[in-house]
């Protein structure tokens, strides 16, 4: 036993008498390492961060569908749920998209009564839009910041409507606890909702509150109804019904999917990496064969110099690890996350204003650990054991 532990002694020093060969090597793994575990981070913090936003919003939410996919319903639908035994509250909602700036930026515009905003977000500046008042916008933080719009901003007509078109005001701006709020939504009434979109006494859904225990039951009874919207001679508007959990396996899908990309652009990183990788960690095989003509020369065999250069590498891939993973926290915890926030966070700035979410687990780190101790011990011990099988006479030539 004290033979492998000398054995593997000589492995860390290694790692100090060749200064060249493991910088370059460090250098690889960080390259490749620092930007899957921040954008790990980042996802994993959206995530988080949505599922304390569902947790904090309605029981049920109450759509209409034609074809498989979603339709408007009347508002008047409202009176047919609240009839249902173990509803406390019904509260309409028009949610669209419509395109703003010169830019054309994408903003998602949700329409909601007065004093109906989530609960994650806050007003930080001016005031939330009043019951009868048409045409007050409040935005997100960030999306003001993208649009150079400020409390009392005037916008000029951005839709088209029948019955007119007119000017907006912003009144207010507000933050929230999911930072995607804050890049890419507006508030309003349902009122300026209808004059934007042109759509009269509809909405896109219900928000729907329930006694303590009635959850299930007010779905099944949801579900039972025949047809959502009264004489409509286009057929019926069936109804659709998502919970809590299902939402919280519904929604979370786009956040996967950016993190299942940027893992694919992370394996991509690493196939062109692999000949790097084998050329730094197998760099200096000259060195190699000398090293190994005199270690063999003086007793040495071929398997205790491969195991010298598996602790070589290990050694190198954690310290290498260590620094991806200390330089992801200060990039996401001091920096900000700047540049990985825009990818996970569709209209976010390079350098967003809100604070971008982010946890570092431990499972990508050692992911990362593991694929690249992979990737840094072939190329080791390929180049050792060539030196190794090589006639100490011919390589010390």
């Amino acid at each position: 036993m004290n033979k492998f532990l000398a054995i593997a002694h000589t492995g860390l020093t290694a790692v100090w008498l060749h200064p060249l060969r493991s910088a370059a090597t460090l250098l690889c793994l960080v390259a490749l390492l620092l930007p899957y575990v921040a954008g790990a981070a980042v996802a994993r913090g959206l995530l988080d961060q949505a599922d304390v936003a569902i947790g904090g919003g309605a029981d049920l939410h109450v759509a209409g569908q034609r074809f498989g996919r979603p339709a408007p319903v009347p508002r008047s639908a409202a009176q047919a749920l609240r009839a249902i035994p173990g509803v406390t509250e019904v509260v309409p909602r028009i949610v669209g998209e419509v395109a703003l700036g010169k830019e054309n930026i994408d903003v998602v515009v949700v329409g909601l009564p007065a004093g109906r905003l989530p609960a994650s977000t806050r007003c930080v500046e001016g005031e939330l839009f009043q019951p009868g008042v048409p045409n007050q916008l409040v935005l997100g933080a960030e999306l003001a910041h993208r649009l150079r719009l400020d409390v009392g901003s005037v916008l000029p007509p951005f839709y088209r409507n029948r019955a007119g078109e007119r000017v907006s005001t912003v009144v207010g701006l507000f933050r929230s606890d999911l930072p995607i709020w804050e890049a890419n939504l507006m508030f309003c009434s349902l009122e300026t909702a209808e004059a934007i979109f042109d759509q009269r006494e509809l909405v896109t859904g219900f928000l729907v509150e329930c006694e303590p225990g009635f959850r299930e039951a007010v779905k099944g009874s949801v579900l039972r109804l025949s047809d959502l919207a009264e004489d409509d001679a286009h057929g019926p508007v069936t109804p659709a019904v998502m919970s809590q959990e299902d939402l919280r396996s519904r929604l979370p899908q786009s956040l996967r999917h950016m993190e299942g990309l940027f893992d694919l652009h992370f394996v991509l990183a690493f196939a062109v990496g692999i000949p790097l990788l084998m050329v730094t960690s197998g760099l200096g095989l000259s060195e190699r064969r000398s090293e190994a003509a005199l270690l063999k020369a003086t007793g040495w065999m071929t398997d205790e110099l491969l195991l010298r250069g598996m602790v070589e590498s290990l050694v190198l891939c954690l310290l290498g690890a260590s620094v991806a993973v200390l330089l992801a926290w200060g990039w996401l915890d001091l920096l900000n996350g700047i540049g990985v926030a825009g990818i996970f966070l569709p209209g976010a700035e390079g350098s967003p204003t809100f604070r971008v979410p982010f946890q570092l687990a431990p499972v990508p780190a050692l992911l990362g650990f593991i694929i690249s101790f992979t990737l840094v011990a072939t190329g080791t011990l390929y180049s050792t054991w060539r030196a190794a099988t090589t006639p100490p006479a011919l390589a010390l030539r």
